[in-house]
């Protein structure tokens, strides 16, 4: 079955501890976004979605924690207290779907996981969202805080070497974004990329976003939504939008070489599964290094969901692994 003649397809199952934390939450048959419930769903999302200040994330002395002004774009940079010398530093970049998320909710749990135990510092970026500010707003806003950090090296005590661009959902399709626009601007490319469940295709016509559809946490509604936010009218189908650059969908790139090798996972029962794997093997046929997890019934933001299940412990452990020897290159 190709893409573009789905018939019915019948969607992976979730993994059973997965599938009964999304149920513990109400969270199964929850509302896709859509065009008319989206400035609400942004609404909800401001509200609920928690945003720590600055003396909360330093947790009680434990990091040392600033908000810095990066010529216009907000960023937050974080690192274990007490650490010496310049530190690895991964530059993450939220999800959200492009219309959502925030540079300081993600950070507790990227110090306690990530951080901490790698003993790296992290910058956090604050991107425009769209549809206020569509493209090339986001990626445009992680290139200026990627470019400032690195000019600000010494004094933010990090590495400019040892830079990983990385972030979830959408997120990490800026990340290869950004990979992408340092190497065709002649700025210094990460050394590594981190794509967690990476949202990369805005022509949202793969199999699995057929076969996830009404299935997946974030599903092909919610996918074309976000997308005609950031796009408006150059968003693509499945023939194409010529006039579409790779920084706004690096599914789009035709030359993936000279790219930072990449760390990329995706679950089997998701909407970005089949792009997340395309991606890979464009890497691997432009003669680069990735790594692929495809985690068996995960759906997205499988491992916010259930932190502690063995799936989200055991895609944990492979990040930790991959950041270290990509750090230590």
């Amino acid at each position: 079955m190709e893409a573009g003649n789905h018939g019915v397809a019948v969607p992976p199952p979730f993994d059973p501890e997965l599938r009964a934390a999304l149920t513990a939450v109400g969270a199964v048959a929850r509302e896709p976004v859509t065009p008319e419930n989206l400035a609400a769903w942004q609404a909800r999302d401001a509200a609920t979605r928690p945003r720590p200040t600055v003396e909360a994330l330093r947790d009680g002395g434990r990091f040392e924690v600033a908000e810095l002004d990066a010529a216009g774009v907000r960023l937050v940079s974080a690192r274990p207290a007490g650490s010496h010398g310049p530190l690895p530093l991964l530059y993450y970049l939220h999800g959200g779907g492009l219309v959502t998320g925030n540079a300081w909710s993600v950070l507790p749990r990227l110090l306690r996981e990530l951080a901490q135990p790698l003993g790296i510092a992290v910058v956090s970026v604050e991107y425009r969202p769209a549809p206020a500010a569509p493209y090339p707003a986001a990626v445009e806003d992680c290139f200026t805080g990627l470019r400032w950090t690195a000019g600000h090296a010494k004094r933010l005590g990090v590495d400019a070497g040892r830079v990983v661009a990385g972030g979830k959902s959408a997120g990490a399709g800026l990340a290869a974004a950004l990979a992408l626009l340092t190497r065709d601007r002649g700025d210094p490319v990460p050394a590594g990329q981190l794509l967690l469940s990476p949202m990369l295709d805005d022509r949202n016509d793969t199999f699995s976003a057929h076969q996830l559809a009404g299935h997946d946490t974030w599903d092909r509604t919610s996918n074309a939504t976000a997308w005609q936010a950031a796009l408006g009218d150059r968003r693509g189908d499945r023939r194409g939008a010529p006039d579409l650059p790779p920084y706004a969908a690096p599914a789009r790139a035709a030359d993936l070489a000279g790219l930072p090798a990449a760390y990329i996972e995706v679950g089997s029962a998701e909407t970005f599964r089949d792009e997340a794997v395309a991606y890979a093997d464009a890497i691997w046929r432009a003669g680069r290094e990735a790594e692929l997890h495809v985690w068996p019934g995960a759906f997205h933001g499988f491992d916010t969901f259930a932190p502690d299940a063995a799936l989200s412990r055991d895609a944990l452990g492979a990040r930790l692994r991959r950041l270290r020897r990509t750090l230590a290159r």
